[in-house]
């Protein structure tokens, strides 16, 4: 079902691709409008989400209209996704672990989570992907700036990088169509926790 004009302001982001196929960002329904303007958009997936109505025309008084689809695929330069890692944010690392404080193994909300270093900064740990996992408030406090193993405690899952259309997923949780997340999906790693 297409949004009127009163969802506007709920109207969901637009999954953007390159004309390869390989997504590159999320983008605002006016922005996809301007790519559909300019004829950057070459194919679109997914169901039209929203319509746009315009103006009437003179000879045969239609109204024209732009449907703007969950997900496109643009012309232009191409962008490649995944340049280098994803930028490590609490909020991406929280979604990466499933709110799963990696040591208790508990779950729990944001403001409840803390960013833990496996192998502390103070000891030459870097704050990376590969490096830090998601932890309750009390098991970062109980680990210190010690090791797991020297604490008695063990990692219930490894860290990992997570793939650009991961990232992707992980930063838009809560807001994404079930087209887009299909489609960002069979793009997912096999070490990803959202397949789980």
């Amino acid at each position: 079902m297409l949004a009127t004009l009163a969802d506007f302001d709920r109207a969901p982001r637009i999954l953007r691709l390159n004309v390869a196929g390989q997504p590159v960002d999320w983008t605002s329904w006016q922005e996809a409008a301007c790519l559909y303007a300019r004829d950057l958009v070459v194919w679109t997936l997914g169901d039209a989400v929203l319509r746009i109505r315009g103006g009437h025309s003179r000879v045969d008084g239609a109204q024209s209209h732009l449907d703007i689809h969950s997900i496109i695929a643009c012309n232009g330069r191409i962008v490649e996704p995944g340049r280098g890692v994803p930028p490590l944010t609490n909020a991406a690392l929280f979604g990466r672990d499933r709110n799963i404080c990696l040591y208790c193994g508990g779950e729990f909300a944001d403001a409840s989570l803390t960013r833990d270093h496996v192998v502390p900064r103070s000891r030459g740990g870097l704050d990376r992907w590969d490096n830090c996992v998601a932890s309750c408030r009390r098991c970062n406090h109980h680990k210190g700036n010690r090791l797991a193993h020297e604490c008695g405690m063990e990692l219930l899952a490894l860290p990992y990088v997570p793939n650009f259309a991961e990232y992707l997923a992980l930063t838009n949780s809560g807001r994404i169509l079930g087209d887009q997340m299909d489609f960002l999906k069979s793009r997912f790693g096999q070490e990803s926790r959202l397949l789980e």
